[in-house]
């Protein structure tokens, strides 16, 4: 079942129109969520994002978008799905509906809609297996907050994976106009040196990952660590000790080869078991 707009109806008959902005224009937003037992994991951060997207986007926010309704329709929807005692991978879409050309109609308005499905693992979990990235360098991301706005503007993203799956690479590195290397295909980046641990900063193009900001919370609070938010060159990639992707369905991916260079997964491992602490008090 899907909700659109509050209703709730088969995934077979949510059909959106050719007409939709989102669909032509790639007017929308989206919010990727994990749901365990009912409980939306980091949705108040979630939901500012959303609302702090939609703004920049110049969309009229509804006046019932709270939080509280549109988690009360997030979790109609797991329910619906029957889903209310597992753990769900959700999406929210928000699109500015139908008419206009560039320039929205005057009669346009927010759409919502809410697509949940069956995820495997309630907490997050460090994976093992190999896992080998390269630079994706067809394409560049113009620097600025427009970049990292969660939008269904994801051209990158797609072809990038296609070359990921042609070159038999698990995922690629994107890298903005100035040649800096800003997040994975999928998630945000994390270099460790030593007890520097960096990530690029959000206005070099990189997605505001609501895991990044978690990691970050989580790491400033090591009196031992330096906590860098800075540009990163593919130069620095090999010196690393280890490399991470973040985002909140997989939570942390640590990346085992970049080239000729092998990387180890001890760090990423104790920042995962303070990030399942934290979602514990949630």
């Amino acid at each position: 079942m899907v909700n659109f707009n509050g209703n709730l109806v088969e995934a077979t008959n949510s059909k959106l129109t050719s007409e939709n902005r989102g669909y032509k224009y790639g007017d929308a937003l989206f919010e990727t969520l994990k749901v365990v037992n009912s409980k939306i994991f980091f949705w108040e951060d979630h939901y500012f994002r959303l609302m702090a997207s939609m703004r920049i986007m110049r969309m009229d926010i509804p006046m019932n978008f709270t939080m509280e309704f549109l988690e009360e329709e997030i979790l109609k929807t797991i329910e619906a799905n029957d889903l209310s005692n597992s753990v769900a991978r959700v999406r929210l879409n928000v699109d500015r509906g139908e008419g206009g050309k560039y320039l929205p109609g005057e009669d346009a308005s927010i759409n919502y809609n809410i697509v949940a499905e069956p995820h495997p693992n309630p907490f997050y979990t460090i994976d093992d297996a190999f896992y080998e990235v390269d630079l994706y360098k067809d394409f560049y991301m113009a620097p600025g907050l427009l970049s990292g706005l969660k939008s269904n503007n994801k051209a990158i993203q797609v072809i990038g994976s296609i070359y990921a799956k042609e070159n038999d690479l698990n995922n690629c590195l994107v890298l903005n106009t100035d040649k800096s290397v800003i997040e994975a295909l999928n998630g945000n980046l994390f270099l460790v040196k030593g007890d520097c641990v960096k990530t690029p900063p959000l206005e070099d193009g990189c997605l505001k990952g609501i895991m990044r900001q978690q990691v970050l919370e989580v790491l400033r609070k090591d009196v031992n660590l330096i906590i860098e938010e800075a540009s990163i060159s593919p130069f620095e990639l090999q010196k690393a000790d280890e490399l991470f992707i973040t985002n909140v369905i997989v939570g942390i991916q640590p990346i085992s080869k970049y080239r000729k260079k092998d990387y180890g997964t001890e760090f990423a491992k104790s920042v995962i078991t303070k990030i399942n602490a934290k979602i514990r008090l949630l």
